[in-house]
């Protein structure tokens, strides 16, 4: 008499759906709530630095210009404090997937993002650069003293000063550049790109 067959698990029923399988690392659909708030505070710190330096290149010497030129610096700081924070958080924090667009958009795409990221540094550097060359310290926010970023010198100081001005109007053409292609996105492609930076839930 032959053995008794093992007994045998009961084949899996045809209608239990399978799980796909978990992607590991992938990307988020939006950006994280703290690259969205860094993105925000520095578009707001941007467009106030600009339109003080817009204002006071043309006023008389005055307290209101004296005013205009202290905001415009602690703006500056403020600034580069922010792109410093969000140039880690992007590092160490994977951005979501490109969305499907032609080859060249998403290479000017990312090469705007790229320009933007050094004039985010480079424009605050500049015009601190400016300022302790023309012989005026940057006091943050009144209370903070910040070292001289080069020594005084007045030859210095004027090569300087139109080197930021044309880079922050260089920085203000690209982010033109990069509001305009949202807008796009949103009302041409309604692809929901711009709703990935958008605050409050997708």
């Amino acid at each position: 008499m032959p053995p008794p067959a093992p007994p045998q698990s009961p084949p899996p029923r045809p209608d239990t759906p399978r799980r796909p399988p978990r992607r590991m690392n992938a990307p988020a659909a939006r950006y994280t709530p703290v690259a969205i708030g860094l993105h925000w505070l520095l578009a707001m710190a941007l467009v106030g630095s600009f339109a003080m330096g817009l204002s006071m290149s043309d006023l008389p010497m005055s307290p209101t210009r004296l005013k205009l030129y202290n905001w415009h610096k602690w703006a500056g700081v403020t600034i580069l404090a922010l792109s410093a924070l969000r140039l880690v958080w992007r590092l160490t924090h994977r951005p979501p997937a490109d969305l499907p667009m032609p080859a060249w958009q998403q290479r000017a795409a990312h090469l705007t993002h790229r320009l933007m990221y050094g004039l985010f540094f480079a424009v605050p550097l500049a015009g601190w650069a400016y300022s302790s060359a023309a012989g005026f310290p940057v006091v943050a926010f009144g209370v903070l003293p910040l070292p001289d970023f080069v020594p005084a010198d007045k030859a210095l100081a004027e090569a300087l000063k139109p080197l930021h001005a044309a880079l922050a109007f260089t920085l203000a053409a690209l982010v033109l550049l990069h509001v305009a292609a949202a807008l796009k996105h949103r009302f041409v492609d309604h692809d929901g790109l711009l709703a990935r930076m958008r605050p409050g839930r997708g």
